[in-house]
């Protein structure tokens, strides 16, 4: 299988953070930079991250396939379409089709306007992306960071970025996430390029 490329995009960042850092410096040595990770902007997106809820990343790709090729194109209309149990077959639990099928009416009843939303500020769009019932504050994140490239998410409740912090910074249990922001307040405002990087360092195989 061929290798995910490397997102040079985060080099930039990576590299600032480094300078300021000296654990991340140690890390990015070994590490080198994360592979190429994105999603769609918009209903696609939302579903992208609904999908991967709770599941691993294989299984998450495996259930987003299946839906992608029962719902062409992927927008809240042709969603709508499908009933339950069609939805239950790509893989979708219950309450994964019951948020899906919800995120698609509020799209499409305008209760929910994406455009709007892109416009707002980090704080204000999560604000107003977990006002749909099952997209909770790291859905919202993993939607800016992922979707929107938003450069300062900082996704501190994700246990996978709480993990790798632990190693990174050598502490004897995972940190709250309240000692996660305090330990990530010096990498603004490259918070996101930090996250993603986490997430590298956690799969690392030569630092399991």
């Amino acid at each position: 299988m061929d290798a995910v490329p490397t997102d040079e995009s985060l080099r930039p960042a990576l590299e600032a953070l480094a300078e300021r850092d000296q654990d991340i410096a140690a890390a990015y040595t070994a590490c080198g930079l994360p592979p190429v990770r994105g999603t769609p902007v918009g209903f696609a997106g939302l579903i992208h991250t609904i999908v991967g809820q709770q599941v691993s990343a294989a299984a998450a790709r495996a259930i987003m396939a299946r839906l992608e090729a029962a719902v062409r194109p992927m927008t809240p209309r042709a969603l709508l379409k499908l009933d339950e149990e069609a939805l239950r077959r790509v893989g979708l639990s219950r309450p994964k089709v019951r948020y899906c099928r919800g995120l698609a009416e509020d799209l499409s009843s305008g209760r929910l306007d994406l455009a709007e939303v892109h416009e707002l500020d980090d704080a204000e769009a999560i604000e107003r992306i977990t006002r749909v019932k099952g997209l909770g504050r790291w859905s919202a994140e993993c939607y800016l960071l992922f979707a929107l490239k938003r450069p300062d998410i900082w996704p501190a409740d994700d246990l996978a970025v709480q993990a790798a912090m632990q190693r990174l910074k050598s502490l004897e249990a995972r940190p709250t996430t309240k000692v996660m922001d305090r330990l990530a307040e010096p990498w603004r405002p490259y918070r996101s390029a930090a996250a993603r990087f986490l997430w590298h360092y956690y799969r690392h195989p030569g630092l399991v």
